[in-house]
């Protein structure tokens, strides 16, 4: 019996095989890739708030501490947002008339808060604590970036799991001395890993990566 298809049959057929496995190799990386996106996470898009803060401003040029304004972040899971007050301890007396802060006058003067946007917004499933964070030598501008050259408020990290675990499976390359968590711009004086190391062992901070961790 004669062979229905010809010999170069086999060198297509391979050939078409190598290729839907190349093809899908490509559409996966495609998908793995734009999940890490920006468009899909929403890192360094601007938020637009009742007021437009200015980081840069406040904590870059006048040095103000994160904690005057987030007052809890050392002690609680959540760093808080300032209430009205906070910005009328200066602004009773600076930029008092200006136009740009009626919102806040109107809020102080009312009661009502300003409802601001949130910016790092995790999922309802996922646990965060800041307080942990920086007791353990987690820097803000670890997860925060140069907030301090911010002129508005984004997220620059992609704040998906994977983030998370970097940090969490290897934190020697991240911690640093408690005394500079506040502070932007850290650099380490000497070799990281180094420091990190005995950081980690100081502080006594684990690996945890288990479900439980975050997951609760």
């Amino acid at each position: 019996m004669s062979q229905i298809f010809p010999r170069s049959a086999n060198a297509i057929a391979r050939f078409s095989l190598v290729g839907l496995l190349l093809f899908g190799g490509l559409v996966a990386s495609i998908v793995g890739m734009s999940m890490r996106s920006d468009y899909v996470t929403g890192a360094n898009t601007n938020i637009d708030q009742p007021v437009q803060f200015s980081h840069l401003h406040h904590a870059g040029g006048m040095g103000i501490d994160c904690r005057y304004c987030h007052t809890s972040v050392e002690q609680v899971a959540s760093a808080s947002i300032p209430p009205t007050k906070t910005c009328m301890n200066c602004h009773s007396q600076i930029w008092a008339q200006s136009p740009y802060l009626e919102p806040v006058r109107s809020s102080f003067k009312t009661g009502e808060s300003l409802v601001w946007t949130r910016v790092h917004d995790l999922p309802d499933f996922v646990y965060f604590n800041h307080s942990i964070h920086v007791k353990k030598g987690m820097g803000c501008e670890t997860c925060h970036g140069r907030i301090d050259q911010m002129a508005g408020i984004r997220q620059v990290n992609t704040l998906q799991m994977e983030w998370c675990l970097e940090c969490h499976r290897n934190p020697e390359k991240f911690v640093r001395p408690r005394e500079a968590v506040f502070t932007m711009g850290y650099e380490p004086a000497g070799d990281q890993l180094e420091i990190g190391r005995k950081l980690v062992q100081e502080y006594k901070i684990q690996s945890l990566t288990t479900c439980s961790t975050c997951h609760r």
